[in-house]
């Protein structure tokens, strides 16, 4: 230690003892009778991989990103013909046996067992799992258990304190504790879905936390730890829970049947920028941009249009595109609600009854001669989309861009060579005449939506005209 430490060391300590930080710190939550009442019912999940799997179901701790991690636990690195384990947490909610932890903890398992914080073990039956939300309910063959509480309400705040208790590293009963840090974070599934509102804290969870419970201060279950973000494989303060909204829905589905069907409303949506509020007639950017229809399904039956904005969706504000399909999906399906949605900037509201998407269902949205099309106010040159196209793009008609001006109000707006344009405001384009039609009627200064195609994918882009 130097001296000027020295010397400025007893002046630190006077500052701290009267700073008003200091009142406050002695006045931290005491976790301790959360902890001897609730660590009973929380379990050590331990798997068996006996089968190569090929590829298929969970990864192994190297296939996962190192940014994004589901946090379980590999123990040691057998040959490929051995058996395999991990280790995850979880918690009893019911005293008949019935358990719940992550899907990506006891995905693929040929075994699961169930050990108790007083060492009983007991061999699992998977009842089922939602790969979706990343849950899964065990059961166990035994009664009178020490049983975790779900909140029943989903009023957690941010900065709130939290606490959670699994087995990072196979320690088992490890306590944590920190707040929320934020509520509603989207984290798409491998399959592009996203059907969970996650909660961020700063708790700090590591490999072996999996599927364990996070506690609020009353002692409630407000979420089961999924995943964290990290660079290291271990804990930098970024944590991921499944909210006790979703786990309810999901854990009384699987208990039902063994399986879980969500809310389905048939749209490929996308965010709201700043250029496309203006086009739309948004006082700001919000709400969730259709930009394709599945045929049939509930928004086309309830008269959606790509170019809608829904801005609220069964009475919920929908701030962004992320948060519809998490409003969606909890809705059951059969159930008809309200849709708030801007069209050609007017305010319009509609019925919508939502249909059903299965565990096991996978949905996915995603010419003739041609003849050259200047369209020299937005710098494109572009040609009717032959039959061939539309009927690979599964569309009725569209213009592709064949090459875009520099230093246009194309290039500006990011449109690309390759692009199918099928709409501008709200006029469909289905070829070149239509296209210089609707082009040569734009307001000069104006922002215009124009929706394309691109690499297969429907896009809506916000075009700000000239003056």
């Amino acid at each position: 230690m130097t001296a000027i430490t020295r010397l400025m060391t007893p002046i630190f300590l006077t500052i701290a003892l009267w700073a008003p930080g200091f009142v406050a710190a002695v006045e931290l939550p005491d976790f301790r009778e959360i902890v001897r009442d609730n660590s009973p019912a929380v379990v050590k999940i331990i798997v068996e991989h006996r089968r190569a799997r090929g590829g298929q179901g969970q990864p192994g701790p190297d296939e996962i990103p190192e940014y994004l991690r589901r946090f379980f636990e590999f123990r040691g690195a057998p040959p490929s013909h051995a058996p395999r384990m991990a280790m995850g947490s979880g918690f009893i909610i019911s005293d008949d046996g019935y358990i719940l932890t992550n899907n990506h903890v006891v995905e693929g398992a040929d075994s699961v067992l169930v050990r108790m914080s007083d060492r009983r073990e007991f061999d699992a039956e998977v009842i089922g799992t939602d790969p979706r939300s990343d849950l899964a309910l065990l059961r166990i063959e035994t009664t009178d258990l020490p049983v975790l509480k779900l909140a029943s309400k989903n009023d957690l705040e941010v900065g709130e304190w939290v606490l959670a208790i699994g087995s990072p590293f196979g320690l088992d009963y490890s306590v944590t504790a920190g707040i929320v840090s934020a509520k509603g974070r989207s984290l798409p599934t491998e399959r592009n879905e996203n059907y969970v509102p996650f909660i961020q804290t700063d708790v700090a969870i590591n490999p072996g936390n999996s599927g364990g419970p996070l506690f609020n201060l009353d002692g409630e279950v407000v979420g089961v730890n999924s995943q964290i973000f990290t660079r290291s494989g271990g804990s930098i303060g970024l944590s991921f829970a499944i909210p006790v909204s979703v786990v309810r829905n999901v854990v009384a589905q699987l208990k039902a049947d063994g399986r879980v069907t969500r809310g389905w409303l048939g749209v490929t949506i996308q965010d709201v920028d700043k250029n496309l509020a203006e086009s739309f007639g948004l006082d700001r950017p919000r709400g969730a941009l259709v930009v394709q229809l599945a045929e049939g399904g509930p928004a086309d039956k309830a008269g959606l249009q790509p170019g809608d904005v829904i801005i609220s969706f069964d009475g919920q504000d929908i701030p962004a595109s992320a948060d519809l399909p998490h409003v969606v999906g909890l809705i059951p399906p059969d159930t008809t609600v309200p849709v708030e949605i801007v069209r050609d900037e007017k305010h319009k509201k509609l019925k919508v009854k939502v249909g059903g998407l299965d565990a096991d269902d996978s949905y996915t949205l995603s010419a003739g001669d041609t003849e050259d099309g200047g369209g020299g106010r937005l710098g494109l040159m572009v040609e009717t989309a032959s039959v061939e196209a539309l009927e690979r793009l599964e569309i009725s008609g569209g213009v592709i861009v064949r090459e875009v001006l520099p230093d246009s109000v194309a290039a500006a707006s990011g449109l690309m060579a390759g692009d199918v344009i099928t709409l501008i405001a709200s006029s469909p384009i289905k070829s070149v005449e239509a296209y210089e039609q609707v082009v040569s009627k734009l307001e000069s200064g104006s922002f215009v939506p124009l929706r394309l195609i691109r690499r297969g994918s429907p896009l809506f882009i916000g075009l700000k005209l000239q003056d």
